[in-house]
């Protein structure tokens, strides 16, 4: 068949003649010339202009977050001033409890502030062992698992976002459920001791806090469609969420890569060639 012809089958074609009669080069091009509006990638019709403005706060806040956790592992990794453990978990939440507790108005948005800023540098100095956990290992899997946990926890929250409103609000339940077999399942470990068990823990616990960074946005928007404006508390639930996600995908990655160097061990390859 030519490029200056195509056959349309019948007269009674759902479709008009002028889609079908001539289909040249020329013409495929012209669609490819169009243009695209960048602009409506980042309308979101289904949500009022004052939720958008409250899920800005949310995300600055959240953004402020992301540094001051870094902050906090740096001074525990690097400068070592304050080391992370049960302390500094314990701190971070009688933080997350202080704030809970201040009621949001705009006499306290200040305070909120300031114990916001207070629990994420904890956090992040609770996040210390992990990391040099994972130091020891490979370092280079800090930097992996911190782009996998931005693109993952970006593709989440424009799913969210894009979705129908209350699309995702139904996965609420399920994933309380999961966060209860995850508790089980910790709990279980401590007396057996099994690595499978704590891989299937980790995995299982990526795929729900992947659940929860859509159920939480969701849940915030219908919140802030509410009347519901506290974005220093909706920056909270986001902002573990993303921890958590950073924490399970290092400790997986982590583990992946002690597998394979250990493969790759000279030692393991002698033994096994003198087993077989």
């Amino acid at each position: 068949m030519s490029y200056n012809h195509l056959i349309y089958f019948s007269e009674e074609t759902l479709f008009d003649r002028k889609y079908l009669e001539i289909a040249t080069p020329g013409t495929i091009m012209n669609v490819f010339d169009r243009n695209i509006n960048i602009d409506a990638l980042f309308k979101f019709s289904q949500i009022s202009h004052s939720t958008q403005v409250h899920l800005k706060n949310v995300y600055s806040s959240l953004t402020v977050c992301m540094f001051l956790a870094a902050a906090g592992s740096y001074v525990h990794v690097v400068m070592r001033l304050f080391q992370g453990g049960v302390l500094s978990v314990l701190c971070s939440l009688g933080m997350m409890f202080w704030l809970a507790m201040t009621p949001h108005s705009p006499d306290t948005e200040k305070k909120r502030l300031a114990i916001l800023a207070g629990f994420a540098f904890l956090t992040g100095v609770g996040l210390g062992p992990t990391l040099d956990f994972v130091i020891a290992i490979n370092p280079s899997i800090i930097v992996t698992a911190f782009m996998g946990t931005s693109v993952i926890f970006i593709c989440f929250t424009l799913s969210a976002l894009y979705a129908k409103r209350r699309a995702y609000l139904f996965l609420g339940g399920t994933l309380m459920s999961g966060l209860s077999i995850l508790f089980l399942m910790s709990v279980m470990n401590m007396f057996f001791g099994s690595l499978m068990l704590f891989k299937a823990h980790m995995y299982l616990g990526l795929l729900i806090m992947c659940g929860f960074v859509l159920f939480d946005t969701q849940l915030i928007i219908e919140k802030a469609e509410n009347g519901d404006k506290d974005y220093v508390w909706h920056c909270v639930d986001l902002f573990l969420d993303f921890i958590t996600i950073f924490r399970k995908l290092m400790v997986i990655l982590a583990l992946n890569d002690k597998v394979l160097s250990l493969l790759h061990n000279p030692t393991f390859l002698k033994a096994k060639e003198q087993v077989w």
